[in-house]
């Protein structure tokens, strides 16, 4: 097989043109498509992105792409090679080796994804924080290997990909899988399974017959529209996608609810107990209060203390980074095993470590630990719940780092807030119903 099947490459003095096959064909990489600029490989049509300058290369003005400049400068002189049909089946391989045990709503599911996956449709697999939903492809992906079909799971995070690795790489470990993040070694070589982050597909054309895109509500894919381009460019043109949330977006809970697009609910987790359902306090202005005294609100500080006593660990979730120095300062007249964490904290996996190892008691954190951290019997605080930052995704993704596990199914969630908002009432919404339909589903033990 051919280098240039299922890919998207640029056009280097190194290739030789005349080993490109007919179903692949040389495009220029930047083009002005009805007076518009749009990048060919990262799908980028947003003009602000685009700039110009004199290239030596071409003796001329070019423009370029910076949307994808990271991956290399795309310019309308640079020219890619792209596949042109889709990549053709391999042979039928069976790898999965998983002998777990899936609840009845996690085979419910499963079974909903072999059958998108045989009658090639797509689907949106709408999935509660902590219901297993990475169990529930295994049945689907091995289907896919059975009919020769190439598989991505794909998903906006590098933490996630390698979380993903070792997982998928457990269940088949028979099966070479690519996996793909920039500064990754791996390289891909018609791998019948790739875990990779979204912006590795910018590298792939019609190659996967089944795409399946985890946390498609997390940034940057929730907010970057031209990465659902390069999702679909990666994708063959008979295939299926698969697209998992927990937090799906209001336009696809309203398509799902109405049945309108295809899709199957998991409302409850494997342990059969509900979610738990946030309770709000009113706190007042807290910024003000510790200012000015440089303790807590009294709400939260009881609160905090309460737990404190009973030894639970405790996410306490902050607006924004400039708040987290003297947020900390307070917390620690309460406890000194707390500590704070954000995005731009160097000694951030060490701290999370901590936590998890119990060195820890109270974490302080933005929303970048509203995702993929699970401590068993946490328990979970908002403050400033009202905030622009916290969306109904954020809050439902939040709420959702209590009660996972079996032994600690039930924990405490509180929005302590100024006036409650709008995405704190559709985020309590949102749990509520998800509660209502596994009760319905018989699939809880209590309400």
């Amino acid at each position: 097989m051919d280098k240039f099947s299922g890919k998207k490459l640029q056009l280097l003095p190194t290739i030789n043109t005349q080993e490109i096959p007919l179903t692949s064909k040389i495009i220029q990489a930047v083009q002005r498509v009805k007076s518009r600029y749009q990048c060919f490989r990262c799908g980028n049509q947003n003009q602000l992105f685009f700039a110009s300058h004199y290239c030596a290369k071409c003796s001329s003005h070019c423009t370029y792409c910076r949307k994808c400049i990271i991956m290399g400068k795309m310019m309308t002189c640079t020219k890619i090679v792209i596949n042109e049909v889709d990549l053709e089946f391999g042979d039928t391989i069976t790898g999965l080796e998983w002998d777990g045990k899936l609840s009845p709503q996690q085979k419910e599911a499963s079974l909903k994804v072999v059958e998108a996956v045989i009658e090639n449709q797509n689907l949106l697999l709408w999935a509660v924080c902590g219901a297993g939903k990475t169990e529930m492809l295994f049945e689907g992906i091995e289907a896919a290997l059975l009919q020769g079909k190439f598989v991505c799971i794909t998903t906006p995070r590098v933490d996630v990909v390698l979380e993903l690795a070792i997982r998928f790489r457990q269940a088949f470990p028979s099966i070479s899988i690519a996996v793909l993040y920039g500064g990754s070694e791996d390289v891909w070589n018609r791998n019948r399974i790739t875990i990779c982050t979204v912006h590795q597909l910018m590298k792939f054309r019609h190659t996967f017959h089944l795409l399946i895109i985890d946390e498609v509500d997390a940034f940057p894919y929730n907010i970057e529209t031209h990465l659902h381009w390069v999702a679909n460019e990666a994708r063959t043109i008979i295939g299926s996608t698969v697209q998992l949330t927990a937090t799906p977006s209001t336009d696809q809970q309203q398509l799902a609810l109405k049945g309108k697009i295809k899709n199957v609910m998991v409302p409850a987790r494997y342990h059969r107990q509900p979610l738990p359902v946030p309770s709000f306090e009113w706190i007042g202005n807290w910024r003000k209060t510790i200012r000015k005294s440089q303790k807590l609100p009294n709400a939260l500080e009881k609160w905090l203390k309460k737990l404190i006593q009973e030894d639970c660990p405790i996410f306490l979730f902050i607006p924004s980074i400039n708040e987290s120095v003297f947020i900390e300062e307070a917390v620690k007249k309460i406890t000194v095993k707390s500590a704070s964490v954000h995005s731009q904290d160097p000694e951030r996996h060490e701290k999370v470590t901590a936590f998890r190892n119990g060195d820890i008691q109270v974490l302080i954190t933005t929303t970048i630990l509203e995702r993929g951290v699970t401590i068993p019997n946490s328990q979970i605080a908002v403050l400033g719940a009202d905030e622009e930052i916290f969306t109904e995704s954020a809050l439902v993704q939040i709420a959702g780092r209590a009660g996972r596990h079996s032994d600690y199914a039930s924990g405490e969630v509180i929005f302590f807030h100024h006036g409650i908002s709008e995405e704190m009432a559709k985020a309590k919404k949102q749990i509520l119903l998800m509660n209502h339909l596994g009760v319905k589903k018989g699939w809880l033990d209590r309400k």
